[in-house]
């Protein structure tokens, strides 16, 4: 199966990690150009898994007589409506995270503002909180639920 290429060129299989120069500035205009290719090749790829759902469930539908058939198929397109809407919200996020980017806002922490890091960026390109922040946000979550 060919590999999918986003609007940049690139699958996101084909972006390599970014190697930070000593005594670089942090999210200057190469990071940046770096991160805006990656969430674009990953928004594509999910893009084309939308439009490949659609095209499966078309050519898969039937109406079985047999209604185990039919709830089997049901369950199976169900399952997969569940994903593309978990991969709908995630493309709101990229979107929102390709703003911060051409807003100079990118790579920073939502709560106390620090650097949030290239190799965390890397992990978690649409992440909004430092390591440290996100870990009282996930002690907090679990004191809350219990």
């Amino acid at each position: 199966m060919p590999e999918s290429t986003s609007k940049s060129g690139f699958a996101l299989s084909d972006i390599p990690p970014y190697e930070e120069n000593p005594g670089e500035e942090y999210m200057n205009i190469k990071q940046r150009d770096h991160f805006k290719d990656l969430l674009l090749a990953w928004k594509h790829e999910l893009m084309e898994e939308v439009d490949r759902t659609v095209s499966h469930m078309k050519d898969e539908a039937a109406n079985f007589p047999d209604p185990a058939d039919r709830a089997s198929q049901e369950e199976e397109f169900s399952l997969e409506l569940r994903t593309r809407d978990r991969e709908r919200k995630l493309i709101k996020k990229i979107d929102a995270t390709l703003e911060l980017v051409e807003t100079d806002d990118y790579g920073f922490c939502d709560t106390c503002g620090v650097d949030i890091g290239i190799r965390r960026l890397e992990a978690r390109p649409t992440a909004t909180l430092c390591v440290d922040c996100k870990t009282l946000d996930e002690i907090k979550e679990r004191q809350t639920i219990g």
